[in-house]
């Protein structure tokens, strides 16, 4: 894992090299082992190295033989031993064993269709000498980063936007437009981001940028179209199942430093750390949260995995204090707004894993959106069944009974939650039915907005941009596939893998890894059939299925608690960090001139007075104050942190 970035003059103008250095040290968190530069014609490219595979060889930026290509990449290629053995066999010749090298080679090969042949977590930049053009790839979920900006006979290219946003001549200004899907989708839509002119390669693309422009091209994307009727019986699947799960966690074990995993209790993670006990007998290291509120906590659940799995286990307590102190260091790692703190407690994990000096850990990311685990899953069939009679009155039960933690929504009539949960055979038809409820919600918070936001996104219409961006065939899909795809396609790059992901593991120097990431596992569970992943209402019923010998029952059987933590305690429960007061005054909402101040005012207000309940207020204030936050460190006060101004 590291961090990339480079610049390409069109005119073939030289670099100044003073700029790609600049943005190199943007990211030195991202690669503290080491940096690399290369420059050429035209074009510079920069690379900060997290030492994992090849400790020795794998430096960068890296060249092939005749040093026509030139290579700066971040991320792993994990099948890169058996790429590596085919590649020879047809003549080609290696200098490292890294898999950076068998990217150029696999280059040589294929062409841009070397991307199909790769099983890992990439960005990575390609310049060739020969045609004068940069081929840049993010891989299939994007799992990790690659941002752009094309302007002024220049085109730049970084892990973070911050190194864009440090050279001449780059405005930083909020997009109105990106603010208004994140208050709706919780993610902005690529290649959109938060700031305006800084863009962001979607996952599963590719592009190249030379003479003639960019040219984006697709070459992967997630299809939730389950085989007609089962071609076997779940045993089967089962089996099918945990054979990938183990030799992608068997792959993702391939590292030159120790490999550590993530777990928080629940089966997911539970799953891949027994995996990888089947795949190593070395003594693992795990990781994980507890928090000081038991309405968050799950060590109970952790402490009897770790003892089922014999691991040495390590934990961070995480308190409404601690949240609230490195929030502003999250948002300048997340580089974007968030509607929820859940970033903040990963960011304290993964310093304790750099405190204990591991730098990879494997984690249970993804199994929710592949294999039908989250509740907007069961919420959606859920609202279905019950549009079929809308006048039952028991029927309704069914989702206070899937929501016992949300007190407000247990104290609602019937008649509300059929306005709110959109019951009714018209918004079934919906392919977003699945998910408007929670857009809607989150909606709300833009009441927030100032009056010259809302007049840039009055006319602007989310829902419409994001049904132009369905894949072929969508409408016809099984309903658990329509939600599956807008979870994985949107929220799970835009959000999990990226603020809760990234963003705050590569704040510290981790690299995370994710089995059920494997495009394999994904293409399988995708072609499953709906009621093996949602078994009436209950969720992950194949992975259950599959790991019923592997971990504790308790785990296995336990019912889901969704990750969260504490949201506007974090910032309101005793002492006040002193930059809530300070970003949150009228007179600094007023001046940054994105949110409304006398209506931040009257929300802060209820905060202070104990009165703001419910998911709405949390949101907002999460929302605004992390925006905040962003202008403060991005655009009023960008430069001063890392003192290259």
């Amino acid at each position: 894992m590291c961090g990339i970035a480079g610049i390409l003059n069109f005119d073939g103008a030289p670099v100044d090299p003073c700029l790609p250095r600049r943005m190199v040290e943007l990211l030195r968190h991202r690669g503290p082992d080491g940096v690399g530069y290369h420059c050429d014609a035209g074009v510079a490219l920069g690379h900060a190295r997290l030492s994992i595979i090849d400790l020795a060889g794998g430096g960068q930026p890296m060249a092939n033989e005749d040093r026509s290509l030139w290579i700066t990449f971040n991320g792993e290629i994990f099948n890169y031993l058996e790429l590596r053995d085919d590649l020879a066999s047809r003549g080609h010749r290696f200098a490292t064993r890294s898999d950076t090298e068998v990217i150029l080679h696999a280059f040589e090969e294929y062409g841009e269709a070397c991307v199909n042949h790769f099983n890992g977590q990439w960005a990575f930049a390609i310049w060739d000498t020969r045609t004068r053009s940069l081929f840049l790839s993010r891989d299939r979920l994007g799992v990790r980063p690659l941002y752009y900006r094309a302007a002024d006979g220049c085109f730049a290219f970084a892990s973070e936007m911050k190194s864009i946003l440090a050279l001449p001549g780059t405005p930083r200004e909020i997009d109105p437009i990106a603010l208004d899907q994140i208050f709706t989708f919780w993610v902005s839509i690529p290649p959109r981001t938060i700031f305006k002119g800084v863009h962001e390669l979607p996952p599963g693309h590719s592009m190249t940028v030379g003479d003639g422009g960019l040219t984006l091209t697709r070459y992967w994307q997630p299809r939730f179209v389950a085989c007609p009727n089962g071609a076997h019986a779940e045993a089967e699947y089962a089996e099918e199942l945990r054979d990938l799960l183990r030799d992608a966690t068997r792959l993702r074990l391939r590292s030159d430093v120790p490999v550590g995993a993530y777990l928080s209790g629940g089966l997911d993670s539970t799953v891949v750390t027994a995996l990888i006990r089947q795949c190593s007998d070395v003594t693992l290291r795990t990781f994980s949260i507890a928090f000081d509120d038991p309405e968050f906590d799950e060590s109970a659940y952790q402490r009897e995995a770790t003892a089922y799995l014999q691991t040495d286990h390590q934990e961070v307590r995480c308190s409404y204090a601690d949240i609230g102190r490195v929030f502003p260091d999250m948002i300048w790692h997340t580089e974007k707004p968030v509607l929820r703190t859940a970033p903040a407690p990963l960011f304290l994990l993964s310093k304790l894993v750099r405190d204990h000096h591991y730098k990879v850990v494997l984690t249970g990311e993804g199994s929710d959106e592949i294999l039908g685990g989250y509740d907007i899953f069961k919420e959606a069939k859920i609202r279905r069944f019950w549009s079929a009679r809308p006048d039952s009155h028991l029927r309704p039960l069914l989702l206070k009974r899937l929501y016992p933690y949300l007190p407000n929504l247990q104290n609602q009539s019937s008649a509300y939650l059929q306005a709110f949960f959109h019951v009714g055979s018209t918004a079934a038809a919906d392919p977003f039915f699945s998910h408007v409820p929670r857009w809607e919600l989150t909606a709300r918070s833009k009441v927030f907005f100032s009056d010259a936001v809302r007049a840039e996104t009055g006319k602007y219409d989310g829902y419409a941009e994001l049904r132009d961006l369905l894949p072929p065939g969508f409408s016809g899909w099984d309903p658990l596939g329509q939600a599956q795809y807008l979870e994985t396609g949107h929220l799970l790059p835009g959000y999990i893998l990226s603020s809760q992901g990234d963003r705050v593991a590569m704040a510290h120097s981790i690299e995370g890894r994710f089995p059920f990431l494997d495009h394999r596992v994904v293409e399988f569970a995708s072609r499953l059939p709906p009621a093996l992943k949602l078994k009436v209402l209950d969720e992950k019923h194949l992975l259950k299925a599959c790991a019923k010998d592997l971990i504790p029952a308790s785990v296995r059987q336990r019912s889901k608690q969704p990750y969260r933590a504490p949201d506007g305690k974090s910032f309101f429960h005793g002492a006040r960090p002193g930059y809530v007061d300070e970003l949150l005054s009228p007179e600094q909402v007023r001046s940054d001139g994105l949110f409304d101040p006398l209506a931040v005012a009257r929300l802060v207000e209820k905060f202070r007075a104990g009165r703001a309940i419910g998911i709405k207020d949390n949101m907002a204030l999460t929302g605004i104050l992390s925006t905040q936050l962003l202008v403060d460190q991005y655009i009023t006060h960008f430069g001063a942190r890392d003192g290259y101004e």
